[in-house]
C-alpha cells in the first residue's frame, strides 16, 4: 500500500545558503570515450564500394614527398576542393527543368571558399611549425626563370612600377584540374571566377599559393599542384569498369556520390590533423596545439554545411535512388555510421579529454576530487599561460562543434527521408551526453560565482 503519510517521515535537510562558496568534487574521471559503434560490416562495406573509398584511401595515403609532414593532411583536403569542382560541373549540367541550378550554384561556391579558408589556416603556419617547404615553383629558385613543366602552364608578366622596371609576377595554372576549364564554359564562368578570386585572398598569408590560375599578385611561389592533388587520377575514379552504380539512371546518384566523397576527403584529412594535435601537445608546443584543434572545430563546421547540400536535393528522385535503386536498409544505429573513417573522427575527438590532466599539470584523482578543477581555476585567474588557456578554449570548441554537427545531422536526415529515418537513439545519446571536460565546466561554474560573491 502507498503510504501517505511519507513527508512527515523524511528528515528534513538543511537550506542551502543562496552562494555556492565550497568547491565541489568533480564527477569520477571516465576512462573511455563514448561507445560509438558502425552499422553493420555489409552495410559499411557497401557504403566504401559504392564512394570507391579503398582507391581513394590509396591516394590520400601516398607519399611521394618523405620530408613534407602536411603531404597526408593537404593532399586530401585539396582532393575534397578538386571534387567541388567536379561538382560544380555535373550540377550545372543537370538537364532536369525542375533542379534549384541557381541555389546549387551558390551553395557550392560558398562550400568551394569555405573549404579554400580552411586549406590557407592548414599552410598558413607551416613555417612557423618547423613543417618542411611543400612542392613549388619559385621564380627567384631558378635566378629569375622558371622551368615549364608538362603538367602546369605558366604565364609571367611585369607590373609598371615608378622606377620603370616595375615587379615581376607569376601565375602557375593547373593543367589537370577542372577550375581552369570552369572558368572558360559560359555557364560556369562567374562561378570559377569568384572561386579564383578567393584563392587569391584567402592565400594571402600563406607561403605559397595554390597554381590554380589565380592572379597572385604577390608573385609568390605556386604549389605543384597537379603533382600533389592528382586530379587525373582523381577524376578516374568516376569511372569504373563493369561497376552497377554507374548504371543508375538518376541524376541525385552524382550528387550523393560527390557530397559523401568530399566529406570523407575531409574526414581523413582530420584525422591526420588530429594526430598533429597530439603530437604537438605531447611536446608541450600548446600554442601550435591550439591552433591545430582549432581548424578542427572548423572541419566539423566545414562537415555541417556539406550535410545540408542534402537538403537541395529532388525528394522524389533521392528517396527512388536510396531506397529503390541503391536498396539502402534502415538499421539502429544512424546512417552517418556507415562511415568508419567518421566514427574514428569522433572517437579521436573524445580521446582529447584525456589529454586536460597533462596541460593542466595535474594527476588524476580516480575519487574525483577537486584538483584538477582548482588547477583550471588557477590557469584561468593567473593569465600567466595563456596559451594552455587557449588549447582548453579549443579542446571544448571541437566538442561543441562535434555534438552540433551530428544533432544537425539528425535534422538532415529527417528533412531530407522523413523522420522516421532519424528516430533511433544512437545520434541523441551521442549530442544529448553530459560534457567531456567536466573539471573545465566546474572550474568555470565556481570561478564565476567567486567573482560575484566578490563583486568583482
Amino acid at each position: 500500500m502507498v503510504d501517505f503519510d511519507c513527508k512527515s517521515k523524511l528528515v528534513s535537510s538543511p537550506k542551502l545558503p543562496l552562494k555556492l562558496r565550497l568547491l565541489v568534487a568533480a564527477p569520477p574521471f571516465r576512462g573511455a570515450a563514448p561507445d560509438l559503434a558502425t552499422a553493420s560490416d555489409s552495410a559499411c562495406s557497401a557504403y566504401e564500394q559504392y564512394l570507391r573509398l579503398p582507391e581513394l584511401t590509396k591516394l590520400w595515403s601516398a607519399r611521394e614527398f618523405p620530408n613534407w609532414r602536411a603531404e597526408q593532411l593537404l593532399r586530401p583536403a585539396l582532393q575534397a576542393l578538386e571534387i567541388t569542382f567536379r561538382f560544380i560541373s555535373t550540377t550545372l549540367s543537370d538537364p532536369r527543368p525542375y533542379a534549384n541550378r541557381q541555389e546549387w550554384s551558390r551553395r557550392l561556391e560558398l562550400l568551394a571558399a569555405s573549404q579554400i579558408e580552411l586549406i590557407a589556416g592548414l599552410i598558413e603556419n607551416e613555417e612557423e611549425e618547423g613543417i618542411p617547404a611543400a612542392p613549388v615553383a619559385d621564380l627567384r629558385s631558378g635566378g629569375g626563370t622558371l622551368a615549364r613543366t608538362s603538367s602546369s602552364s605558366l604565364e609571367v608578366w611585369r607590373l609598371p612600377g615608378e622606377s620603370g622596371e616595375g615587379a615581376t609576377v607569376v601565375s602557375r595554372t593547373s593543367e589537370e584540374s577542372l577550375l581552369p576549364r570552369l572558368a572558360t564554359w559560359r555557364r560556369s564562368e562567374g562561378v570559377a571566377q569568384k572561386i579564383l578570386y578567393t584563392v587569391e585572398c584567402q592565400m594571402s598569408r600563406c607561403p605559397y599559393t595554390l597554381g590554380l590560375g589565380e592572379p597572385n599578385l604577390t608573385g609568390k611561389p605556386s604549389l605543384d599542384y597537379d603533382i600533389v592533388c592528382k586530379p587525373s587520377e582523381l577524376h578516374s575514379l568516376t569511372k569504373k569498369p563493369n561497376d552497377p552504380y554507374d548504371k543508375i539512371e538518376n541524376h541525385e546518384n552524382l550528387t550523393i556520390y560527390s557530397i559523401h566523397q568530399i566529406l570523407e576527403s575531409w574526414i581523413h584529412a582530420a584525422v591526420k590533423l588530429l594526430e598533429l594535435a597530439d603530437e604537438s601537445i605531447e611536446s608541450r608546443s600548446f600554442a601550435v596545439a591550439a591552433r591545430r584543434c582549432f581548424l578542427l572545430q572548423r572541419v566539423w563546421k566545414l562537415m555541417e554545411e556539406i550535410e545540408d547540400l542534402h537538403l537541395l536535393m529532388d525528394p522524389d528522385n533521392l528517396l527512388r535512388l536510396m531506397k529503390s535503386q541503391l536498396g539502402v536498409k534502415s538499421e539502429a544505429v544512424a546512417f552517418c555510421f556507415r562511415s568508419r573513417g567518421l566514427v574514428e573522427m569522433t572517437r579521436m575527438c573524445g580521446d582529447l579529454r584525456h589529454r586536460v590532466p597533462y596541460i593542466l599539470g595535474v594527476e588524476v584523482d580516480p575519487s574525483g576530487g577537486p584538483g584538477m578543477q582548482e588547477a583550471a581555476m588557477r590557469l584561468y585567474r593567473e593569465h600567466t599561460e595563456p596559451e594552455k588557456v587557449h588549447l582548453l578554449q579549443a579542446l571544448q570548441a571541437v566538442e561543441s562543434a562535434t555534438k552540433r554537427f551530428f544533432y544537425a545531422n539528425k535534422q538532415v536526415v529527417a528533412a531530407a527521408m522523413g523522420s522516421l529515418e532519424s528516430t533511433g537513439d544512437s545520434l541523441s545519446q551521442f549530442f544529448l551526453e553530459p560534457t567531456h571536460f567536466p573539471s573545465l565546466d566546474a572550474a568555470k561554474t565556481f570561478l564565476g560565482e567567486q567573482l560575484s560573491s566578490c563583486g568583482r
